[in-house]
């Protein structure tokens, strides 16, 4: 491990070397952690975060693969150069004090109400990064099947399609639940007990709890709560709530029908972040488990928000509740099938012998209206905010919009919806032309703006690109992560093919990651779920977008060809 790092200038550092160096030791502490070995763990912990790769590694993420807004701490750094990369790698080390976060607030999506974001400093966001190194494997390894946020490898529509499967063929009572000021409220002392690492990490994840808030110029203490916006917050909070389901699990024991099938009740829980949600067919084992939870919540200085939590039935209205519920901007909900598509009932493992005609149902889910509300909205403030703009660059600000939002829903119900946002949009792109040529005729408008494609098709094209639809999106099926799967097992060949088949991942990209064999052509690694894919152009024309033209790259190797 004693890659040096004076020998090379950043543009020549041999990243798939440092690569494959650092995840040998990530598999590693992740194998010795599943098998219980606590002293293995803590020795290749040390040694990882004592490693150079390790470190030129976390100076890469938070000064180059960061391709979000970038936002400076209060010493006001927002990028570096490559020879401040090589600097902050070489001096990087985990600290023992820290150094004061700058708060800034954020708006939450479609509402007014703001979230506070703390913003660490560049050294410290590159030691939050070398201690994540550390740590997540050895929790990859401990963590519950069905938390599913901030965790690699998996997502929403993982925890979106284990829901379905739970209640596809079974009415149940839920607990939608959400945790107060979660990531705010954690209890310091409770969270160090159970991280239970050793001194060194232990000091540094203490100072970065206790290092402070900094806003309008005056310091503020943080005596409880993870700061949102480090590295590693993510992390703590999901250490902070594993074992709920485990303790919830053992709390409620399984029970059996009344009228004497055999037929299990299990109670299943679903947690992303510090949302989760507890499904039951019997209302007082849902009403047992919330309980449960927020005695076992409140051990971590945390409790249940009054005014999100309730409890609904995914098929019948239930107190003031319509049928149904929404997570993670899905809408979950049963509906009751018509007389065709009604099936007699005739007992077996698949169906209960006591479901009446007026039980049976069809369980649907879609994008939220709130979600629908807010596409529109964005999508709307981009056309009215282009009023003068050519047409070229209307439809470069509306594509990625229309395809991360269609991608994100393609693994649901969401056709029809697809259809009538694009005539929405149809509408408003209409009154948008006709804005600007008040004095022309329709025929005239209408072959200026729009253009028919390849297969008969109305396009609005200006003959180079053309606008992306909703509906053109496929809408596949999405295929759960297994629940104790996690990327540190080294099984490339499950995860590179999770990677093609992900609702997130945009047709094209999964397109060349198919002919690529799951791997980076420029640096031969395999793709990961968190990477950051970019496709590259191999004459540099942006508008040429023929397959044969086209190849999938890191964000840093994307960089490095180009000399970035």
């Amino acid at each position: 491990m004693n890659t040096s790092v004076t020998m090379y200038e950043w543009k020549d550092i041999p990243w798939r070397k440092l690569e494959v160096q650092v995840f040998k030791l990530q598999k590693r502490i992740y194998q010795a952690s599943a098998r219980g070995d606590v002293k293995g763990v803590r020795k290749l912990q040390r040694l990882l975060i004592k490693s150079r790769a390790a470190k030129l590694l976390c100076a890469r993420k938070v000064t180059q693969d960061n391709r979000g807004k970038r936002t400076a701490g209060i010493d006001g750094v927002k990028s570096l150069t490559p020879k401040q990369r090589l600097a902050l790698a070489k001096d990087l080390a985990i600290p023992n004090k820290a150094t004061p976060i700058r708060r800034v607030w954020i708006p939450k999506p479609g509402k007014q109400e703001k979230r506070p974001l703390g913003i660490p400093i560049m050294r410290d966001r590159a030691a939050q990064a070398l201690v994540k190194l550390a740590l997540e494997p050895e929790w990859e390894a401990k963590f519950e099947a069905h938390s599913y946020g901030f965790r690699p490898g998996r997502s929403a529509h993982d925890a979106i399609k284990y829901i379905f499967l739970g209640i596809c063929r079974k009415d149940k009572y839920v607990l939608d639940a959400d945790i107060k000021k979660c990531f705010d409220k954690i209890n310091h002392k409770m969270l160090l007990s159970k991280l239970g690492t050793f001194p060194v990490m232990r000091r540094a994840i203490k100072a970065w709890l206790k290092a402070g808030v900094m806003e309008g110029g005056k310091l503020f203490p943080t005596k409880e709560g993870t700061p949102q916006g480090g590295v590693i917050s993510p992390l703590l909070a999901n250490i902070a709530l594993h074992g709920l389901e485990e303790h919830l699990v053992k709390s409620v024991p399984k029970q059996k029908m009344v009228n004497g099938t055999n037929t299990a009740w299990n109670l299943q829980i679903v947690r992303y972040a510090d949302d989760f949600i507890i499904m039951h067919r019997n209302l007082d084992v849902v009403k047992n488990a919330q309980a449960l939870a927020a005695e076992w919540l409140s051990k971590m200085g945390l409790e249940l928000s009054p005014t999100k939590t309730k409890i609904v039935h995914t098929f019948m209205p239930h107190e003031e509740h319509e049928p149904g519920f929404d997570f993670l901007g899905f809408s979950i909900r049963q509906y009751p099938l018509g007389k065709r598509n009604r099936r007699t009932m005739k007992g077996g493992s698949r169906y209960e012998q006591t479901w009446s005609w007026d039980k049976q149902f069809k369980t649907i889910i879609t994008p939220t209206k709130e979600a629908i509300l807010r596409h529109k909205t964005k999508l709307s403030q981009t056309v009215d905010g282009l009023k003068t703009a050519p047409q070229s660059r209307l439809i470069r600000e509306l594509n990625p919009v229309i395809q991360g939002w269609a991608n994100y829903y393609c693994s649901v119900n969401s056709k029809e919806i697809f259809g009538d946002i694009d005539h929405w949009l149809w509408e408003k792109l209409m009154r948008w032309v006709k804005r600007r040529h008040p004095m022309k005729p329709m025929n005239w408008i209408v072959n200026k703006y729009w253009h028919v494609d390849e297969k008969n098709k109305w396009d609005f094209s200006d003959e180079e690109t053309s606008l992306s639809q909703h509906r053109l999106t496929p809408i596949e099926i999405h295929v759960n992560v297994k629940d104790i799967r996690s990327p540190f097992d080294g099984d490339w060949i499950y995860w590179c093919t999770r990677i093609f088949t992900y609702p997130g991942t945009r047709p094209i990209v999964g397109k060349l990651l198919k002919t690529q064999k799951g791997k980076c052509v420029y640096c031969g690694l395999h793709f990961r779920l968190e990477d950051l894919i970019e496709v590259d152009h191999f004459d540099l024309n942006r508008n040429n977008k023929r397959t044969s033209n086209l190849q999938a790259l890191h964000g840093h190797c994307h960089d490095q060809k180009h000399g970035a």
